[in-house]
């Protein structure tokens, strides 16, 4: 039984608290979260412990395994404070808001593989097949990858000025998809626009496109929107020499309804990630308490969120300045 305590005690400390409490291999020990009404409200909804300061956290004797949760810009010293301690750590991307950041996490780290990054999306299992039907090679050489990913609502314009922007905070998980299906990345280029003028007040794009070229010249095209009339669009294609492979969005059903005036309608898409990804942070905490019980290496790893932060400050230069960027 791995021993868990949450950093972090808002939305997503929650969503990974009920993968916790649903796993038969994990117990959550303790939640912290600066503010106590977080901390108290997470902690005693399900009868554990709660603090306000991390450094509680690191010194417990009664913690193996650390998910931190906390603001980006705390990421990195919590990671390498959780380390030190000897806990084994699941954190939320993006891994820093700044390259240097995520530059000193891998020096300090050096070979410790202790540390997973949250990029939950490789564990859905809808993606997952995709992949491994890919690199099964069912549709031969892929040459081409076009990931949507749509939000139903813009986020506060407060959230958005302490996000370090859409492609830190949104595309990071896009970023992080390409890699996983077309290995690294070695041009980039990305144009964004608005349609919310706060979000636009802030400097930052609500509607990007971004193209990418792998070190083997292969294409990824990446869509988002930060506001879709119709919920969480969430799609996946691989396109190769042999056929394609996609994913389309699911809904709570697969009823679908033809009639005079509509053809091949279904029900709603899922509204967000709480319902969309329930399976896949499931599966990654099922991968990260796999890790920590035979000691192998974490994966995603670090590496891979510091290479998705290269490609999300790429994505930036290229928006504002108009021109690719090579890697």
């Amino acid at each position: 039984m791995t021993r868990i305590a949450i950093i972090g005690a808002g939305r997503i400390g929650q969503v990974h608290a009920r993968a916790v409490l649903a796993h038969p291999q994990a117990e959550l020990a303790l939640v912290c979260d600066p503010f106590e009404a977080n901390a108290r409200s997470l902690a005693e909804a399900h009868g554990v412990a709660w603090c306000l300061d991390a450094a509680e956290v690191f010194a417990s004797d009664d913690v193996d395994a650390v998910i931190i949760g906390s603001p980006t810009r705390f990421h990195v010293d919590h990671i390498l404070a959780a380390v030190a301690a000897g806990k084994k750590v699941l954190c939320e991307k993006p891994v820093a808001l700044e390259l240097s950041e995520a530059e000193r996490c891998l020096r300090e780290l050096g070979e410790n593989t202790d540390v997973m990054m949250g990029f939950n999306r490789r564990f859905d299992p809808t993606f997952s097949e995709i992949h491994h039907r890919v690199a099964d090679g069912e549709i031969g050489d892929v040459q081409q990858l076009i990931v949507v990913s749509r939000d139903p609502a813009a986020p506060p314009a407060e959230y958005v000025a302490g996000s370090g922007g859409i492609f830190k905070d949104m595309t990071i998980h896009d970023f992080d998809m390409v890699r996983f299906f077309l290995g690294d990345i070695v041009e980039v280029v990305a144009i964004g626009t608005n349609v919310d003028e706060a979000i636009a007040a802030q400097g930052d794009f609500d509607q990007v496109i971004v193209t990418l070229k792998s070190a083997e010249g292969r294409m990824a095209t990446i869509i988002n929107s930060r506001t879709c009339s119709f919920g969480y669009d969430q799609r996946l294609e691989a396109f190769g020499s042999e056929g394609t492979l996609s994913a389309d969005n699911l809904t709570a059903t697969a009823v679908r309804k033809a009639s005079g005036n509509q053809t091949e309608a279904k029900s709603r898409v899922m509204d967000f990630f709480l319902d969309r990804y329930v399976d896949a942070y499931r599966l990654e905490l099922d991968a990260f308490l796999t890790a920590v019980a035979d000691g192998s290496p974490m994966s995603p790893s670090v590496r891979d969120g510091y290479e998705a932060l290269r490609l999300a400050d790429a994505a930036t230069i290229s928006a504002h300045e108009g021109r690719i960027v090579s890697l």
